[in-house]
């Protein structure tokens, strides 16, 4: 590390300390030349690698942006948002990855959305997974029910349970 006050390039760690849960390091640093002190700090940079091959750094952002399009007009409020794309971004760095490709984060939003809001959870899935037909749409809606316990809904009005 260089320092910023002789521009020589040789300096010594004098204390190391984790900021921001543990999201990043501060190190006291000493000048080997001049004998200053300064502080610097290290965070673990989360790129995301698009379709197109593009890297952009993770941005909690822009999850909410989208997460908030699929919850327009429905009863969730901005804190709640904040915690899913906090929750997101700790399932993504707990992957030790540096770059996850931008598909990955997309399932990572799923879970957590699924947890917040059923139809929002439905309107991001059908633009994600690329729905194309009312089956697709009914896929899902069988496999969430079966996730949180519902029982699905009767099909082509079949017998009533009384029987014969």
């Amino acid at each position: 590390m260089r320092c910023p006050f002789c521009r020589h390039a040789d300096s010594r760690v004098v204390d190391s300390r984790e900021v921001d849960e543990g999201q990043a390091i501060r190190r006291r640093r000493s000048c080997s030349a001049c004998g200053r002190r300064f502080t610097t700090s290290e965070t673990m940079v989360l790129a995301v690698v698009k379709r197109s091959g593009v890297t952009e750094q993770f941005s909690r952002d822009k999850v909410v942006r989208g997460v908030r399009r699929a919850c327009q007009g429905r009863p969730v409020d901005d804190d709640a948002l904040q915690q899913l794309a906090q929750r997101v971004e700790e399932s993504i760095r707990s992957t030790g990855v540096a770059e996850i490709p931008s598909h990955e984060v997309g399932l990572a939003i799923l879970g957590p959305l699924r947890e917040l809001d059923e139809v929002a959870y439905l309107r991001f899935a059908s633009v994600y997974r690329s729905f194309s037909s009312v089956e697709d749409f009914e896929k899902e809606i069988s496999d969430l029910r079966k996730a949180v316990g519902k029982p699905a809904a009767p099909q082509d009005g079949g017998e009533s349970a009384g029987g014969e």
